[in-house]
């Protein structure tokens, strides 16, 4: 396992105060809430947005969707950067939903940490246990948060006895509730001996904060009420023998997790947190590419595309490409070779982002996400470097559990939708087969609500009313093989060959069986579910 501390180099001190990061947690655990707290504390905005406004209420700034904005969910990752005390944040906000899981899977790939949200009530739930095993196949630093403290939750020692069950991985407390539901008053922040205390009249204002010498302290006394108190001494005294105290190492290598309580919609443990992710974040990581390890500190600027936004300001019809830095200093205005085509780009107005609002970035570093407009040649998993052929690994794309023909329901725009589908195919939403035989397209996505959100993006973004069908076939894998064995079997079998938005070759399938009779009778051939968006 990679030893984070010791191998890192010394980084310049630009690069040294990154931190990147996602957040995840299974949906309604309040993950949105929290990333509009972060905004507010970090002077980005100066309200927090509601998730679900009322009226003219503020909307939350990292849903940009029309569908985002009226159902309350997040149905797509957005990035934010922005200052917090000494540090410089580069924020992920993923979707929760199961359907849009391949989205929060790419997003991984581009950050150093996550923070996993868990609502005090619920527990561990099965969405949080999916992406926390996407972390864990990285070794990825994990940050608790459990939320929702100021509802009727869960024992305190439960829900760090199940995270800890579940996810098999040591938890330890950063801070420790007092109270629970109406009685939750704060918090005793157990890493630098302070009482917070939570202000339920203002959510918009940063709790008080009570400098304590030790539990022993009387001025304990003053602020929590007796058997509160009582309660707190004998929970800690008990957590301080049971639970492990924090070992940076150990969570720098993803085998601990510290675990902080709060409230986010009541602005409540969000400050702590933060802190945390500063004082004990990692710093850019070492980035692996198909020819070697590449070090945040180099000279040379490197990053990679972990997503591709089409109209995120349907007025200019844009494309947005997501670039994680890898390493280097970027400087707006310079030329990156795009590593696929071979042809220099010059990076003239390079953007930051605060969910939809964006400004230019004069300059930017390795750690940060930064966003390139463009005409469709940047794809997911693309390389742009200062002139040497890196390809990043790690990038997955995975077969589509659920495929359907779609067709415009006006034959005048049949154009149009090739247009879209291949735009809405760049980005990652749904995957675009062409059959070898017969007309039209299939489209491939993970699940159910992905069909609604691109029948109301294709006709809110591209005018073009479409209906979505039944088909045939219930899985695609992707062909790997000698080339003469490939084309012998497409030749064999061109009603059930496709190919994808990149031409690779898909054995599109209706059962079971008919996976089994390949892989028995073409030993040659491989069937996979995932293909590496790494492009060489």
């Amino acid at each position: 396992m990679l030893d984070r501390t010791s191998n890192q180099p010394v980084l310049p001190p630009e690069i040294d105060r990154r931190r990147t990061f996602a957040i995840i947690s299974h949906p309604d655990a309040g993950k949105t809430t929290l990333t509009e707290k972060f905004l507010l504390y970090g002077g980005a905005i100066q309200m927090a947005g509601q998730v679900r406004a009322k009226g003219e209420a503020r909307r939350t700034r990292s849903d940009f969707m029309q569908m985002e904005k009226d159902r309350g969910i997040s149905v797509s990752a957005s990035a934010m950067s922005f200052e917090f005390r000494d540090y410089w944040f580069n924020l992920v906000d993923t979707p929760g939903h199961s359907d849009f899981s391949e989205d929060t899977y790419r997003t991984l790939t581009a950050v150093d940490a996550a923070i996993m949200v868990i609502d005090g009530a619920k527990g561990v739930e099965s969405q949080t246990q999916k992406l926390f095993e996407v972390c864990r196949m990285r070794d990825m630093p994990i940050l608790t948060f459990c939320n929702k403290m100021d509802r009727e939750s869960r024992d305190t020692f439960d829900i760090i006895d199940e995270i800890q069950e579940n996810l098999a991985i040591d938890v330890s407390p950063a801070s420790w509730p007092i109270g629970v539901g109406r009685e939750f008053m704060g918090c005793y922040d157990l890493l630098n001996d302070r009482l917070e205390l939570m202000d339920r009249a203002d959510r918009n204002v940063v709790s008080d904060s009570i400098k304590i010498s030790g539990l022993s302290d009387p001025k304990l006394a003053e602020h929590v009420p007796a058997h509160l108190l009582e309660k707190l001494l004998e929970e800690i005294e008990m957590a301080r023998e049971l639970l492990p105290e924090l070992d940076h190492q150990a969570f720098l290598d993803g085998t601990m997790t510290p675990i902080w309580f709060g409230s986010a919609i009541n602005s409540f443990g969000v400050q702590e947190l933060m802190d945390g992710i500063g004082t004990y974040g990692p710093k850019p990581q070492v980035r692996p590419a198909a020819e070697r390890q590449v070090l945040p500190d180099e000279k040379k600027v490197s990053g990679f595309v972990f997503k591709v936004q089409a109209n995120m300001d349907p007025k200019h019809r844009d494309r947005i490409a997501f670039v994680r830095l890898c390493s280097g200093h970027f400087k707006r205005g310079m030329k990156l070779t795009h590593v696929r085509t071979k042809k220099p780009m010059a990076i003239a107005s390079p953007m930051l982002f605060l969910a939809s609002d964006r400004e230019l970035a004069e300059e930017a570093w390795a750690g940060d996400i930064i966003g390139i407009p463009n005409h469709g040649q940047l794809r997911i998993g693309d390389a742009l470097t200062e002139g040497e052929a890196l390809h990043f690994a790690g990038i997955p794309s995975f077969a589509p559990e659920l495929l359907q023909s779609v067709r415009s329901t006006d034959p005048m725009k049949a154009k149009h939708l090739d247009k879209a589908l291949n735009q809405f195919a760049e980005e990652g939403a749904a995957k675009l087969f062409k059959p070898a035989i017969g007309a039209g397209w299939i489209i491939g996505v993970v699940g159910a609500l992905q069909f609604e959100v691109l029948a109301s993006r294709i006709e809110l973004e591209y005018g073009i009313p479409v209906r979505f069908e039944p088909t045939q076939f219930t899985s695609a894998r992707w062909l790997n093989g000698p080339q003469d064995k490939v084309d012998s079997f497409i030749n064999v079998n061109k009603g059930h060959i496709a190919h994808d938005h990149d031409g690779d070759p898909v054995f599109m399938t209706r059962l079971q069986w008919d996976i089994d009779r390949v892989e028995r009778d073409y030993p040659d051939l491989k069937l996979t579910s995932t293909k590496e968006m790494l492009v060489i």
